[in-house]
C-alpha cells in the first residue's frame, strides 16, 4: 500500500487530507527513520512514524451537553451504557472532545490511555449498549471474551428492499476499501460474520433483528450493503436521508461478567427518534 494510503487509513488520521498534511511537512513522517514521499509502497516490518497534528479543542459545552447517559449496570468493575445517537465512543480524527470517552474518562481505565476503558465500539449515529471497563482485570478479560465471541450483541436495523429470506448469515471479510481507505468493504480484511432475522416488511423496507458473531467496524452496515439491502439513511453505505440518521440500533447486551461469573443481560428500548417517525415511512412499522 502507498504510505499516503496507509496513513488515511489509521483511525488516528482518519482521511486522505490529514494524511496529505502530514506527509508536507517535511519530517513529520518517516519511514525506518527516513522521510519518504507519498507514493512509497510500504513494506510489512517497516517502523512509519509521525506526531499527531494538533487540533482546535472543541468546547467543554459539547462534553457538557453529550453528559446525560442512561447507564443499566455499574459496578467497581465495570459499566454498561446506553449510548445515544450523535456522541462518538473516543477521541480521534475530528473528534478531540465531547466524546462518551471525556463523559466517563474519571471511571474508566485499561488498554489505550487515549480510549480508556473501551473494548468495543458503536459508531456516532449508532445508538444502543455497550460495555466499558473501570480497570484491570476486567479489560483484559473483556477484551479476551470479545476475541472469544462469548458476548452477546443483537441489534435491531431497518434496511432499504424487502427480498431478504426469512433468516440468514453473511459470511464475508470486512477491512480497509482498497480504492477508499477512509471506508471498509466486504471480501477483504479480518472474517466477519453476522447472522440476520426477518421482523417485519413494509413500504419497500424490512426491519431486522442482527446479531454480531465477531465485530469488525462497520461490519453490519458493510455486510447489509454488500448484499444489497443498505441500512437505511446510511450516507456512507446507502443513500442519506435528510432529517433522518442511521436506523441501527444495539438493543441487546449479554455476557459474563468478567469478575464475579454472574450472567449479565441488558436491553435497550428503540430511541424515540427512530420509533417516533417510522423512520419516514409513515408509520409503517408497528413492531417494537
Amino acid at each position: 500500500m502507498r504510505l499516503d494510503r496507509f496513513l488515511a487509513s489509521l483511525e488516528e488520521l482518519g482521511s486522505r487530507a490529514e494524511a496529505e498534511r502530514l506527509l508536507s511537512d517535511r519530517g513529520a513522517v518517516t519511514v525506518d527513520g527516513e522521510r519518504r514521499p507519498k507514493s512509497y509502497r510500504v513494506q510489512e516490518g517497516e517502523e512509519i512514524a509521525f506526531e499527531m497534528p494538533e487540533r482546535e479543542a472543541v468546547p467543554d459545552a459539547a462534553v457538557e451537553e453529550a453528559a446525560p447517559l442512561r447507564i443499566p449496570y455499574e459496578d467497581e468493575h465495570l459499566l454498561v451504557v446506553d449510548k445515544p445517537a450523535g456522541l462518538v465512543v473516543h477521541p480521534g480524527a475530528g473528534n478531540v472532545d465531547g466524546t462518551l470517552v471525556d463523559v466517563l474518562r474519571d471511571q474508566l481505565a485499561g488498554g489505550d490511555p487515549g480510549r480508556p476503558g473501551i473494548v468495543h465500539r458503536l459508531d456516532r449515529d449508532t445508538s444502543g449498549l455497550m460495555v466499558l471497563a473501570k480497570g484491570e482485570p476486567a479489560y483484559s478479560k473483556l477484551v479476551d471474551m470479545m476475541s472469544a465471541r462469548r458476548v452477546g450483541r443483537v441489534y435491531r436495523a431497518v434496511v432499504v428492499g424487502e427480498g431478504l429470506p426469512e433468516t440468514g448469515t453473511i459470511d464475508s471479510p470486512v477491512g480497509r476499501d482498497p480504492d477508499n481507505p477512509t471506508l471498509m468493504a466486504a471480501g477483504v480484511g479480518k472474517p466477519a460474520i453476522t447472522h440476520f432475522e426477518v421482523l417485519a416488511r413494509a413500504a419497500g423496507h424490512t426491519m431486522l433483528r442482527v446479531r454480531l458473531e465477531t465485530g469488525r467496524m462497520h461490519q453490519i452496515r458493510v455486510h447489509l450493503s454488500a448484499i444489497g439491502y443498505p441500512v437505511y439513511a446510511d450516507p456512507l453505505y446507502g443513500a442519506p436521508v435528510s432529517d433522518r440518521r442511521l436506523w441501527l440500533h444495539a438493543e441487546h447486551l449479554s455476557f459474563q461478567h468478567p469478575v464475579s461469573g454472574e450472567a449479565l443481560e441488558f436491553h435497550a428500548k428503540i430511541p424515540e427518534d427512530l420509533r417516533d417517525s417510522g423512520v419516514g415511512l409513515d408509520g409503517s412499522f408497528a413492531l417494537w
